[in-house]
């Protein structure tokens, strides 16, 4: 693991030692970039440049604004709880604190959200910032601060922006941050004043990445190219509404049924005021065993086999997260609550661990926030996860309650087919005219470029515009004859939820001064995007779960699950699924609740939420690790919450190494590598030689039986098949092949290894002799085509064999888990695409990781792609209501994030161990635990 290479400036008197070594290592890092980037460059890039921009931790600093002295105390991993005596002086000085550690991942972040990335970085930026405009982030921002937020709020926002623009106020760029600094080789950019719109955006950002099943829509369409109907129905199977007899499910009491029976018979349907008309029509279920199946894929009228223009749309997609480090596939989340009655401390224990694409620095940001004197004046004390430039606490608890969210996978996003004309689009047989704006994209170091957006009824972006591949749209789409005639082809516009303004940010702070049941709820009522699965404890030993979100009815189709014609009024959204009809529950009797992104109700629901639920292979683990300590007369204590978080039991060796065992393998060197699953308790330990060969072997079995019969839109770029062009298969000899190469990049290629397709595997698990076990014979001269499940597991196993030896050595001894599995933190602008010297400077790694992809410790990584680490855990928490001193929470990299700060990634090591920190909260035991403070005064 790599040292931390400096201290801040807040070090403690007694660590001059300390303080020599670092500025030691700071001086050879600066002779080296002398030697790379010459003496004046060296020169420049001084000591003074590396430090000036770190924090002042200690002293005081007057602050236009403040009302009164306010305290900020920051323990020795740099983590700050402020301390005030009225509200705006909090947040205020939340916005200055932030700005001090995080301002240019802030600055980075806002102009992501608002397009203008190129004014940083430049014309490689301008078709991100040309989607990023089409989709109008920043301006259904405005939106929301305008017309749909809290006067409270609005004085919240503005409070924290003042706090963010006192941080500039007198500061160039280096003054800021190293990577201004480094910027200011190629631009002359200087940061411009915070403005409450911009922490508003980065909700919108957020809600993009958990923004539901696009990409399965986009994925499913691009199947039909290579695959029939019943094939896509194998890949995405049935969801397990039970599994082994049990609910697989977060809502289990049925409370949701008698939730919407009382609404149905109250009025049928929602008000305007609420969440829009349900559906006349009326879906009924959650789509486990129709939309979600693809069945219909191929052959409907709703756009299907949309290769050109949703290729085309993937590539913009994918590209448009890494600019701040989240990532929109893969998102899952740990959460789960257990009661005083099954708790060692008598009150409940809360875990939460999302899910995220690992960034330097973490997306989150630890702080407490206190009122001296909780009053109608100054109404918080809470602490937890926030985002750098966003006031408020995200995830937390507060002197009453604790929650956690994980992501509830609903569907909040609709592809539409338009037939477009020069004077418009189809709907219901009239020509409509677009609405239009012009946008300029200001770049750095080049001229402004105009983009003309247009978009179609309920503020639907047509996103065709912003790629070339979409502008050939409908021209490999299957439609049936009642479509209009495809002329030059059809366009694709979104619906979305968060292209709506909305409440999320009054959900906030409502939920950080919830006291109870009711008001949490009353909060969760506000938090319209992203619909997130909230938890719930408090210290009168209650639990709860309930899902919130703006959650769309539809009228017919295909239940969001493929793209839909946007030329019949009959695909519109009907309205919103009442509040009052969502899936909620409290103190369960079986004593805890565990939310991992699975189906949160089973199929009486009469609503459909989504038709692509993770599988539960997560939640299935956690209730069982639940249950075996609760039916043993055990009680649970934080500590074991904690290593439930880092259990890395492998589900699906569970199911297969029985089989693996079985096989005749007849090299002997095969067979040394398949004993290594003989006593293997299925766990993935970062030094198991036994995981290293099983998830080769996993992933080698996914790439002959599904891989390389996908199309190349799907598959890993660069990597090349021989196919039949005559049936688009793979060629079965030599006599008629051509080479095809995949698309896709490789952290996003199919097939992923995801629990998905753990279900697909087991379905086929009886199924010896199905299609999907056979294989070609492979164009290096392989003889003999794989004909059933044995013969590719055997293929798999020789295969992996293979490749681990070319990889880790041919001595199995050698080999491990976490020499495959590591774990990379860059920097999401600079550490990316900057000179290689910047991202030495920049980034950090590798560390070699435990878990794995569908495990509780949920490593992810694609087995398409390789074996590297593409999302984590993004922090950790156990919060005990008991005595909230007692919590312990982690985050991935640190508090900094400045390169060269002792808290820029000092957690990362502990992180990676399944270490947890301590949590300070009361006033008694942040002072104990303080290293610095810094008195902000008027």
């Amino acid at each position: 693991m790599p040292p931390n290479t400096t201290a801040s400036t807040g070090d403690k008197p007694g660590k001059s030692g300390r303080k020599k070594g670092r500025k030691a290592r700071l001086i050879v890092l600066v002779l080296v970039l002398a030697v790379i980037g010459g003496i004046a460059f060296g020169a420049y890039w001084s000591i003074s440049t590396v430090r000036a921009s770190f924090p002042q931790t200690k002293g005081s600093i007057a602050l236009d604004g403040l009302s009164g002295p306010v305290e900020v105390k920051r323990d020795g991993y740099g983590i700050p709880q402020i301390y005030a005596s009225s509200d705006g002086d909090l947040f205020m000085a939340q916005g200055y604190v932030q700005a001090q550690d995080r301002f240019y991942e802030m600055d980075v972040r806002r102009h992501m959200t608002s397009g203008r990335l190129s004014e940083m970085f430049g014309k490689s930026q301008i078709d991100n910032d040309e989607f990023l405009r089409t989709l109008g982030w920043d301006r259904i921002a405005k939106k929301e601060y305008d017309t749909k937020l809290s006067d409270s709020t609005k004085k919240y926002l503005q409070a924290y922006a003042k706090g963010v623009n006192a941080y500039l106020k007198g500061k160039d760029g280096a003054d800021i941050s190293l990577e201004y600094a480094a910027l200011g080789f190629t631009n002359d950019y200087k940061p411009a004043e915070w403005t409450p719109v911009d922490s508003i955006s980065w909700l919108k950002a957020m809600a993009w990445d958990l923004r539901g099943n696009m990409q399965d829509e986009i994925d499913r369409a691009l199947m039909t190219s290579r695959l029939g109907p019943q094939q896509i129905a194998d890949l995405y199977p049935e969801y397990p509404y039970k599994v082994d007899g049990k609910a697989n499910t977060i809502v289990q009491q049925g409370e949701y049924n008698e939730l919407t029976k009382a609404f149905e018979d109250s009025d049928g349907a929602s008000t305007n005021g609420g969440s829009g008309e349900t559906s006349s029509s009326g879906s009924t279920g959650t789509g486990g065993s129709t939309s979600g199946s693809g069945t219909s894929s191929g052959t409907s009228a709703d756009g299907t086999g949309l290769q050109g223009q949703l290729e085309g749309l993937y590539e913009v997609l994918d590209d448009l997260p890494t600019a701040v480090g989240v990532n929109g596939n893969g998102i899952g989340s740990n959460s789960w609550v257990v009661s005083g009655d099954h708790t060692i401390t008598g009150k409940p224990l809360l875990a939460n661990d999302p899910h995220l694409s690992a960034s330097l620095p973490s997306v989150w940001y630890q702080m407490g926030l206190h009122c001296r004197t909780v009053s109608s004046k100054c109404q918080y004390d809470v602490s937890g996860y926030t985002f750098a430039g966003m006031p408020g606490v995200i995830i937390g608890h507060n002197q009453d309650i604790a929650w956690g969210m994980t992501n509830s996978g609903v569907d909040v996003t609709d592809l539409y087919l338009e037939k477009l004309s020069g004077d418009g689009y189809l709907y219901d047989g009239k020509t409509k005219p677009f609405e239009t704006r012009t946008e300029t994209i200001k770049v750095a170091g080049g001229s402004p470029k105009k983009i003309v957006v247009r978009e179609t009824q309920d503020d639907m972006p047509l996103l065709s515009d912003r790629s070339k591949e979409l502008v050939k749209v409908g021209q490999k789409a299957a439609v049936d004859n009642a479509a209009p005639d495809r002329g030059d082809g059809y366009g694709v516009a979104l619906k979305w939820t968060a292209l709506q303004p909305g409440t999320t940010m009054d959900a906030v702070f409502a939920l950080d001064r919830a006291k109870d049941w009711d008001e949490f709820r009353d909060a969760a009522k506000l938090f319209e995007v992203p619909s997130q699965n909230l938890i719930y404890a408090d210290k009168d030993d209650n639990i709860g779960y309930q899902l919130p979100g703006k959650i769309p009815t539809r009228a017919k189709g295909d239940n969001g699950a493929i793209p839909v014609a946007g030329w019949d009024s009959r695909n519109a959204w009907t309205g919103y699924i009442d509040f009052k009809a969502l899936p909620n529950e409290l103190n369960p009797k079986r004593g805890f609740i565990v939310t991992a992104n699975q189906a949160v109700v089973d199929d009486t629901y009469p609503y459909t939420l989504t038709t692509d639920w993770g599988y539960g292979t997560r939640s299935q683990r956690i209730t069982d690790l639940i249950e075996q300590k609760i039916k043993g007369g055990g009680k649970i204590s934080t500590d074991d919450m904690r290593q439930m978080q880092m259990d890395n039991s492998s589900e699906i060796a569970k199911l297969l190494v029985p089989t693996l065992l079985k096989i005749n393998i007849d090299d002997p060197d095969v067979r040394e590598a398949q004993e290594l699953l003989q006593n293997w308790e299925r766990t993935q330990d970062a030094d198991s030689a036994a995981a290293a060969y099983f998830n080769a072997v996993w992933r080698n079995i996914l790439k002959l039986a599904f891989g390389n019969k996908l199309p190349k839109e799907l598959r890993v770029e660069g990597q090349c098949l021989w196919v039949d062009p005559a049936n688009a298969t793979n060629a079965v000899d030599d006599t008629a092949k051509v080479r095809e190469c995949g698309q896709r990049d490789a952290d996003q290629a199919q097939p992923d290894g995801g629990d998905r397709w753990f279900q697909v595997v087991r379905n086929l698990m009886d199924k010896p002799d199905s299609d999907w076990w056979t294989t070609p014979k492979s164009a290096t001269g392989r003889e003999g085509a794989d004909r059933n499940r044995d013969d590719l597991f055997k293929r798999a196993m020789i295969d992996a064999r293979w490749e681990l030896t070319a990889k880790l050595g041919k001595d199995i001894d050698t080999w491990s888990w976490g020499r495959l599995h590591r774990l990379f933190l860059k920097n999401q602008t600079l550490g990316t695409s900057g000179p290689g010297f910047l991202q030495y400077i920049l980034n950090r790694g590798p560390w070699k990781l435990g878990g794995g992809e569908a495990a509780v410790d949920a490593t992810g990584w694609n087995a398409a792609g390789g074996y590297g680490v593409v999302w984590v855990p993004s922090m950790r928490m156990v919060v005990n209501l008991e005595d909230f001193d007692k919590s312990k929470w982690i985050n991935l990299t640190g508090a900094s994030g400045h390169a060269f700060s002792a808290h820029y990634t000092d957690q990362t090591g502990k992180w990676a161990k399944g270490e947890l920190l301590d949590w300070s909260f009361s006033s008694a035991a942040v002072t104990k635990s303080t290293s610095d403070t810094l008195v902000l005064k008027p």
